[in-house]
């Protein structure tokens, strides 16, 4: 299946004081294939929306590769990267902050149009704007409104239009509905879902929320302080986590029915300072199942499963060549 999305060793790491450095993204590998919704979940401060915004190209890398369909991005001509940002657009969080208020509505879905001049007259732009308004379903009345006279979904229709402005192939959605109401957030994702369809698009999906990422992922990557802890299909996560901060994260779902033998897990314990960690698991103090192996080096990426990827010593081989998953039912 042809990849349109793949990091290699993606780091960004952050000066502090101290000349200390904050890795707020730290070795991440992934691939998306053409057409398929990659979920990317974590707590806050996770580094999932800077990740997000490397690959948007909004942020520089410290290290590593992003390619598109296959070739690096980085260290490519303006030309090249132009292009590139073209193809890659993104959705932001807060549909009030990441548009001008200055200007109408008109003004912020034609100013991508205007940037990469695809338009070939004045009655094209308006006819093209009009179009992607119809598009996200935007009534034509708010084509003079200007962002402080529309409610949160109508930004965030603002929002989803400029991405789709340039018709991209891959878009980042980083957290496109927390901000809104519940019944508008319904509206939005089956939005975003109809595009993917009738655009063959391809979406990095960033959110906290497990119950919105499990609706319109294909994959879900799952992110602690900086760094991949565990990926697979969706459908495998939520049937059986292996990771014991994923355990945690889908144990703190809430449910509309009340069950007695649910089990909970409690993530107890210290956070990790992600300012020059040492290596090692860092959910470690966390962790009910820790063990000096945790923290003995770095904990790599493990197939636990058939397509079931976690970073955590509990699925590493042991000296008879089998894995210790046993050890953590």
């Amino acid at each position: 299946m042809e990849k349109i999305i793949e990091t290699k060793g993606l780091n960004k790491y952050f000066k502090v004081s101290g000349g200390r450095w904050l890795h707020a993204v730290d070795g991440i590998d992934l691939s998306i294939p053409l057409g398929h919704t990659l979920g990317v979940v974590g707590e806050s401060g996770c580094g999932k929306s800077t990740l997000g915004r490397l690959i948007a190209s909004l942020l520089e890398p410290t290290a590593g590769e992003i390619l598109f369909k296959g070739q690096s991005m980085l260290g490519q001509g303006s030309k090249s990267q132009k292009e590139y940002r073209r193809n890659v657009q993104m959705i932001f969080q807060d549909p009030y902050s990441s548009l001008d208020p200055r200007m109408s509505t008109f003004e912020l879905i034609a100013e991508p149009l205007r940037r990469y001049k695809v338009h070939q007259s004045k009655a094209d732009l308006v006819n093209i704007v009009v179009d992607l308004m119809r598009t996200v379903g935007l009534d034509l009345r708010f084509i003079n409104s200007y962002p402080h006279e529309m409610d949160g979904g109508r930004r965030q229709r603002i929002g989803v239009a400029r991405a789709l402005a340039l018709n991209p192939e891959f878009v980042v959605c980083d957290e496109p509905v927390s901000a809104l109401d519940v019944s508008i957030q319904a509206q939005i994702l089956n939005l975003l879902m109809d595009l993917q369809e009738e655009r063959n698009l391809s979406y990095m999906f960033i959110t906290h929320d497990l119950s919105v990422v499990k609706h319109i992922s294909n994959e879900i990557m799952v992110m602690y302080l900086g760094q991949c802890v565990e990926r697979t299909e969706t459908q495998k996560l939520f049937a059986g986590p292996l990771h014991p901060y994923t355990q945690g994260l889908l144990a703190a779902i809430p449910l509309p029915e009340l069950r007695e033998n649910k089990k909970r897990v409690l993530l107890r314990g210290e956070v990790t300072d992600p300012i020059d960690p040492q290596p090692g698991c860092r959910f470690y103090k966390r962790c009910e199942h820790a063990r000096p192996q945790c923290i003995a080096g770095p904990v790599a990426m493990t197939e636990a499963r058939p397509g079931h990827f976690v970073a955590c010593v509990l699925y590493q081989n042991d000296d008879s060549g089998g894995r210790n998953e046993e050890s953590h039912a």
